[in-house]
């Protein structure tokens, strides 16, 4: 737009676009100007507002953390209350279920004992008190006594198979691993006598004294008086050597005995310089393993002991 103006005659041409354009682009630039300033402030305002609010959130959600957290601690201790107090209790059941242990075991126990004693009475109940007796010229043995039960010995066993020969069902087995131990071993050994009756030795005492006199004592017992009418005692012969026993002090089948026979529960009733009788090597009686190897042990003699000694043994005479 051109505006034309005289000044001294003169025509001027005056551009009035240019300082419109200039207030037009002036008041555009504050028009930007004051919308930018406005929206930094309204956007300073918005921010300020969402830090107030985020601000107040997280007090917020702190004080609700805090509540929790201390209401998390108050269960906590509660719940160490309540572990404590029960674990107190546990080691009460504990020490009380112990304590009924203890007292459980102490009654089995007993009841055991009890049990054993039970027992110990029954095989001492059952157990022939005659067994253990000692019998040469202390004890003595009325004439109708005999063993409760009275076993043959095989005729593979005895020196004369036609005569029988018994020894007490309890011995037997003893008797019979003895001689087939002896016999694996190459010993030759026989029974020559083993269980005799109070007649059986009244008639053998009567002969020997008829031939000996006086002199029969040193060697065999008075009827009532004889190891051999318990059924427990053997003695014992060679097929070599027969009747003239002797001299079985000599044989391979002594020597095996000497070093053998408590094993299987028998002892040398008569060894040298006995007290009784003569040294009889052939004389052997049964009177339990346990008693036998004591003996054996201790060098000792079956007359040596007293009878309570010996007494003690009874219960266990037939104990494998």
């Amino acid at each position: 737009m051109r505006d034309t103006r005289f000044q001294n005659g003169i025509i001027i041409r005056v551009n009035l676009e240019r300082p419109y354009k200039k207030y037009l682009l002036f008041v555009l630039f504050a028009l930007v100007v004051l919308g930018g300033i406005g929206y930094l402030g309204y956007s300073n305002f918005q921010l300020k507002q969402g830090k107030a609010a985020l601000e107040k959130e997280l007090f917020e959600t702190k004080a609700e953390f805090v509540a929790t957290s201390q209401g998390l601690l108050e269960n906590i201790e509660v719940l160490k209350i309540i572990l404590a107090a029960n674990q107190n209790e546990r080691n009460n059941l504990e020490q009380d279920l112990l304590q009924e242990r203890e007292a459980v075991d102490e009654i089995e126990a007993q009841v055991q004992a009890m049990a054993g004693t039970v027992g110990t009475l029954k095989k001492l109940n059952d157990t022939d008190k005659e067994l253990l007796r000692k019998y040469s010229r202390v004890y003595f043995l009325n004439e109708n006594y005999a063993p409760k039960n009275i076993f043959p010995v095989f005729s593979q066993y005895v020196y004369e198979p036609e005569k029988e020969k018994y020894v007490s069902g309890e011995v037997w087995p003893f008797l019979k691993k003895l001689l087939d131990d002896a016999n694996i071993a190459g010993v030759d050994v026989k029974i020559i006598s083993a269980y005799r009756s109070f007649g059986t030795q009244s008639a053998l005492k009567s002969a020997y004294a008829l031939t000996y006199g006086s002199g029969s004592n040193k060697f065999s017992a008075d009827q009532g008086y004889s190891e051999h009418q318990l059924g427990t005692t053997v003695d014992f012969t060679t097929a070599k050597l027969g009747a003239g026993f002797t001299a079985f002090e000599k044989t391979m089948g002594y020597a095996w005995l000497t070093e053998n026979a408590y094993k299987y529960g028998f002892i040398l009733s008569y060894p040298k310089n006995n007290g009784y009788y003569v040294f009889e090597p052939w004389h052997w009686r049964f009177v339990g393993k346990g008693l036998a190897l004591k003996l054996h042990n201790e060098n000792k003699n079956f007359y040596n002991l007293t009878q309570r000694e010996i007494d003690e043994y009874l219960v266990s005479l037939f104990d494998q």
